[in-house]
């Protein structure tokens, strides 16, 4: 087991006053049978009050309205997490028996199946599917690693590559993108199989900078907000793939919420009232804790905020903020 305390700051500065800022927050880490969520605090400045629910999904969502006029808003989650091992893949359902079992899938995983805003079902997928399977053992868990592996191989990380509203044709045009992207991919090939798949938001704690694979992951957005998926696997459970990272889900990934895709799974999104453009910049510091010999295991280490990212001014009163998970 590991233990993280993670920090996650999110600053919107505006080029004018705004007011009436509505946002849903959802940096609440989920607490189940793989991870513990032991704490969680969440303040903004200007200071609100947060009122927290449960969404469809089961992900935790936390609201604030400012409704004074402002010029910044600080958003500051900060939470304490026990992650476990996972139960390793003991399902050997065939690629072979999906269409068998489509009507069941699709009754119970309609939602992970069906097309969405970030994840159509592109014919440009079928090049990728006949990949995968040529790779696979002929499993739909040998098939979801083997398409996990195909993506992490062909594309490219290239931070800037895309913007939050990028779909996968626009990654599979560029072959490049950043985590959000391959994420979207993945569950692109694998609902287009048949298979039942979910967009996960989180974050990949850091190994300790001495660690080779430490310079790596902090190039593909290790020290930030982190995406991967999972899939379904028929007679077992959900089986969680990294295909920006290549390497399996561990006890350093920390999950936040699942969604169909970004959409569902924004850290924070809200609108507000006025003429102002915005800028936006995202710290995150995770420092692993105890192990379970109550030994202290690493140095805090602390992100560089991310560059603001501009967005236009509106032409009429109102408008939009949110993130791109890196």
């Amino acid at each position: 087991m590991n233990r993280y305390h993670l920090l996650h700051v999110t600053e919107f500065v505006y080029d004018g006053p705004v007011s009436e800022s509505y946002n849903e927050v959802r940096l609440r880490p989920m607490h189940d049978d793989n991870q513990s969520c032991l704490s969680f605090r969440l303040t903004t400045h200007p200071a609100a009050p947060a009122f927290s629910y449960r969404d469809a999904l089961g992900n935790w969502v936390h609201q604030v309205n400012v409704l004074p006029v402002h010029s910044k808003l600080r958003v500051q989650a900060e939470s304490v997490v026990l992650t476990h091992d996972s139960t390793p893949i003991t399902s050997w359902a065939m690629l072979s028996e999906l269409e068998e079992r489509g009507e069941e899938l699709n009754e119970e995983f309609y939602d992970m199946l069906a097309p969405s805003k970030y994840v159509p079902h592109l014919p440009e997928l079928k090049s990728l599917i006949a990949a995968a399977e040529i790779m696979s053992d002929g499993t739909v868990a040998g098939f979801a690693q083997s398409a996990s592996n195909l993506i992490h191989q062909r594309f490219q990380y290239v931070k800037g590559a895309t913007h939050v509203n990028s779909s996968i044709a626009d990654s599979m045009r560029m072959g490049a993108g950043v985590c959000q992207d391959f994420a979207h991919l993945l569950l692109g090939v694998l609902r287009k199989r048949g298979i039942p798949a979910r967009y996960v938001s989180g974050y990949l704690v850091p190994h300790n900078k001495d660690n080779p694979a430490a310079k790596l992951e902090e190039v593909i957005g290790g020290q930030a907000s982190h995406a991967w998926a999972e899939a379904y696997i028929p007679d077992f459970d959900w089986m969680p793939l990294d295909p920006t990272l290549g390497k399996p889900v561990g006890m350093r990934h920390v999950r936040i919420a699942y969604g169909r895709d970004y959409s569902d799974v924004a850290p924070v999104r809200g609108v507000y009232k006025g003429h102002a453009g915005q800028r936006l910049s995202v710290d995150v510091s995770m420092r692993p804790a105890l192990d379970d010999l109550g030994h202290e295991m690493l140095a805090e280490t602390t992100a560089a905020p991310s560059e603001p990212e501009p967005i236009e001014p509106r032409a009429q009163q109102g408008g939009q903020q949110q993130q791109q998970q890196q």
